[in-house]
């Protein structure tokens, strides 16, 4: 029997399967969800993550509160008030109720004043931007050379790596106290004498050595825990087709870990980067408190709690304020880690 012969076999082609589709047959072949790009993925699931929105919001009005208020504030951060010290919340001295009397308007003082006659709103203000500050830049510090380091390790291997993270282990056993002590001593007097001499360097007796140890530090010890996250990421995306193939068209290897590894990388990176900044402002206060930190006047949440211990008997808001700042805003960002982390870790999807 020939196949022509067969019932339903026709080697004639049918000229209507050639016809366009129309609007039923293109809806039968719909995508059943929209395609989306990685940040948007991860951003669709941020939003739905209630808690680190609230941690995120909670994020944004401290900033306008260390950033932009103090900026208008009707008192600053060093200013001394004859009359007005030791002052409760929304207390005036006497001087100012006389004021107020003639008709005056005076701006009461929020969370009262310290033993100096200074307002403490402005001060927590102030002292939440520094801490705020050195948490953000010493997170960059600590991204830039982690990152740059651990993809270095991770990308050449062999006895690279093996040199490389022996170092890392050596400095994970320095004690970092001891280090920002020696080098306070050490860097103390030069420093002095290239403000005094060198326009321009000004501010180095207001931040103070002690701030300028920290960030030596935080550049020399505390990268070494994002070098070794971001050489396990490596160490998995160097074996992948797309980095052969740059390879095979000659790519370079910086333009390969910059533009194919760490680029695969970002959400690692986004995530590590905002857990270590509450991380780096705990250590900051941590080392105000012991006087290891900024300069006075210029205020830290660590010094302005330091500050309050002698008296906190009889003013005990002057602990709880700079101690409740501190909490938030380390707890805020904690939160708003892990939320990054639930979004953007690929692994956590459903």
């Amino acid at each position: 029997m020939n196949v022509k012969d067969k019932p339903g076999i026709s080697l004639h082609l049918d000229v209507s399967d050639f016809l366009p589709a129309d609007d039923e047959e293109k809806k039968s072949i719909d995508i059943m969800r929209e395609s989306t790009s990685f940040w948007k993925d991860g951003f669709q699931r941020l939003v739905k993550n209630k808690l680190a929105m609230a941690s995120l919001i909670v994020i944004i009005i401290v900033m306008i509160l260390a950033f932009v208020v103090p900026t208008f504030y009707p008192y600053s951060y060093e200013q001394q008030i004859r009359g007005s010290e030791n002052l409760f919340v929304m207390e005036y001295s006497e001087e100012e109720l006389a004021r107020i009397e003639a008709g005056e308007k005076v701006f009461p003082h929020i969370l009262g004043t310290d033993s100096l006659g200074r307002d403490l709103a402005v001060r927590v203000m102030m002292g939440s931007r520094i801490s705020l500050l050195v948490g953000i830049i010493a997170s960059g510090i600590i991204l830039f050379i982690g990152s740059t380091y651990g993809a270095i390790a991770g990308y050449f291997g062999g006895k690279v790596d093996l040199i490389m993270m022996r170092i890392v282990d050596i400095i994970y056993t320095v004690p970092d106290i001891l280090v920002i002590i020696l080098l306070m001593v050490t860097v103390k007097h030069p420093l002095k004498e290239l403000a005094e001499n060198v326009p321009g360097f000004e501010w180095i007796n207001v931040v103070g050595t002690g701030l300028i140890s920290i960030f030596i530090v935080f550049s020399l010890l505390y990268w070494v825990g994002m070098a070794r996250i971001v050489r396990g990421q490596i160490l998995t995306l160097k074996e992948q087709e797309f980095v052969t193939a740059a390879r095979a068209l000659g790519a370079s290897h910086g333009r390969i870990i910059r533009k194919h590894l760490l680029t695969n990388c970002v959400g690692t990176l986004i995530v590590t980067t905002t857990l270590q900044i509450p991380s780096s402002i705990f250590t900051e206060s941590f080392l105000s408190f012991l006087g290891l930190g900024v300069n006075a006047p210029m205020p830290s949440l660590g010094s302005l709690a330091a500050q309050a211990v002698d008296g906190i008997r009889s003013y005990p808001h002057r602990l709880l304020v700079p101690a409740v700042a501190i909490s938030l805003i380390i707890l805020s960002f904690n939160l708003l880690g892990d939320g990054l982390r639930d979004a953007f870790d690929p692994r956590l999807k459903n």
